[in-house]
């Protein structure tokens, strides 16, 4: 979904498909080659034809001592310790080790990892087993991160009796499972922290570290204080450069992951789990560069969307997109407050129904975000902001219609709000569009032909809000 600027945000915690990203993104712990010269990684068709086994207990055992032994490394530090359970050959440790480094730099509390006991496919001397790989981030997951990899163990070249770690990565099997990388699976990363910013960058962004960290203090401190649910301020946030953890990324709003300006996702606690352990965002590679107001409206919007969690996931798009738009301008001052051209033109069209989430990130997207924008703001206006989050908490329960309560809570339909939402778009933006055109006065004499008005130009991409 492609968004031209800060004002049009494609973003939000995904409700439809929390169970997807939930599995996509787990901390998998996927980094690295398998080329080490151990028998290749199976393909697709060979997968299906190997029906896993159950692990036999002198592998199980063998096995969890290496992956005990990972996790101790990796809690502790020690790359030496690291380094013995890992296969030489090939690329294979020099991506092991990067995946060590990058997992360094996190504040982690906890790595594990743990064999299914019944996945056993052999492959020559190799052994393939799908594992448990569980991760938490000290102050920022509320509870550990469960995702499932396949892993490949092969005899030690220089011990054959005893084995080591020859890939974390069978790209067929990921895909069928829908494992997704995080980005310190996927290469060199560079972490920097904030108060209550865990920021991850990469080699290209991390000249952008201090002003966007600051960026989300700010935010995080202005959205604190307008919604109002418990939330400890703390976030993590991807900024990159590289956009190839954009591209794992599946059922995102618009459908192309490389055409947002921002996405906030859950992490749930395990695949398919209702448990969430946080929530986090990300930002585009050309948005981590933009530094100023723009940039900062956008952090402001998605730090909404983390603040509200799941409390919002049985809400309408038009008010969970509404109130984040909201949020994200009530710290600038009128006049600096901006909406698209394309939907105050809409506005002024006429409006017949409040955007539809079927086709809210649609073509039209910029449009569906400026309307519910300002049918948030009638609301405000009108019955104060209380009446926002009175929504939120009403259609969280399952099965409340939104536009029933609209008729019973506040006696407005939907078509009402839109067009009041919309007509106070236009108030602000374009006053004299509602100006009655002058009824002229019979005259006696004939009144001098006034020159023509010079045509005025075209809106602009964004239209800003007059004083007052």
């Amino acid at each position: 979904m492609s968004t031209s600027s800060a004002d049009v945000l494609p973003t939000r915690a995904l409700r439809a498909v929390v169970a997807g990203l939930s599995c996509c993104l787990a901390l998998a712990g996927c980094t690295g080659s398998s080329s080490d010269g151990a028998p290749p990684a199976p393909s697709d068709a060979a997968s299906d034809a190997a029906a896993p086994a159950p692990v036999p207990p002198d592998l199980l055992q063998a096995f969890g001592g290496v992956l005990e032994r990972r996790s101790a490394a990796l809690l502790g530090g020690d790359l030496a310790a690291f380094r013995r359970d890992v296969a030489r050959a090939g690329g294979f440790r020099a991506a092991q080790e990067t995946y060590f480094d990058n997992l360094q730099q996190l504040p982690l509390a906890t790595v594990s990892y743990r064999v299914d006991p019944a996945s056993l496919v052999r492959r020559g001397d190799a052994y393939w087993v799908a594992v448990h790989v569980t991760l938490q981030l000290e102050g920022y997951d509320t509870a550990p991160v469960e995702s499932v990899d396949r892993y490949r163990f092969s005899a030690s070249r220089r011990d054959d009796t005893r084995f080591v770690l020859s890939s974390v990565e069978d790209a067929a099997w990921e895909e069928r499972q829908e494992v997704r990388p995080q980005p310190w699976d996927l290469g060199p990363i560079e972490v920097r922290e904030g108060t209550g910013v865990l920021g991850i960058f990469d080699a290209g962004s991390v000249g952008a570290a201090a002003p966007l960290l600051r960026s989300v203090e700010d935010g995080a401190a202005d959205v604190a204080v307008r919604v109002p649910y418990p939330w400890d301020g703390r976030v993590v946030v991807y900024a990159l450069s590289d956009p190839t953890f954009l591209t794992t990324l599946d059922d995102v709003p618009g459908g192309d992951p490389e055409a947002l300006d921002a996405l906030t996702f859950p992490v749930a606690t395990a695949p398919g789990s209702p448990t969430v352990a946080s929530t986090r965002f990300l930002l585009s590679p050309a948005m981590v560069e933009r530094d100023g107001p723009e940039r900062d409206r956008l952090v402001r919007h998605e730090l909404t969307h983390v603040a509200l969690g799941r409390l919002d996931d049985q809400a309408p798009l038009w008010l969970s997109e509404g109130i984040a738009e909201y949020v994200s301008v009530q710290p600038l001052a009128p006049e600096d407050r901006r909406v698209e051209s394309a939907a105050l033109e809409a506005a002024e069209a006429g409006v017949d129904d409040l955007p539809a989430d079927k086709t809210f990130n649609d073509a039209d997207s910029a449009v569906h975000y400026g309307l519910s924008w300002w049918a948030c703001e009638y609301l405000a206006l009108t019955y104060g902001e209380s009446a926002l989050w009175s929504l939120v908490d009403q259609l969280a329960t399952p099965g409340t219609d939104p536009d029933e309560l609209l008729r019973s809570f506040l006696g407005l339909s939907p078509r009402q709000l839109a067009r009041r939402g919309a007509r106070l778009m236009i108030t602000t933006f374009d006053p004299a569009f509602l100006e009655p055109e002058p009824t002229p006065s019979p005259s006696p004499t004939p009144t001098p032909t006034a020159p023509a008005a010079t045509p005025s130009a075209s809106p602009s991409a964004s239209i800003s809000a007059p004083p007052g």
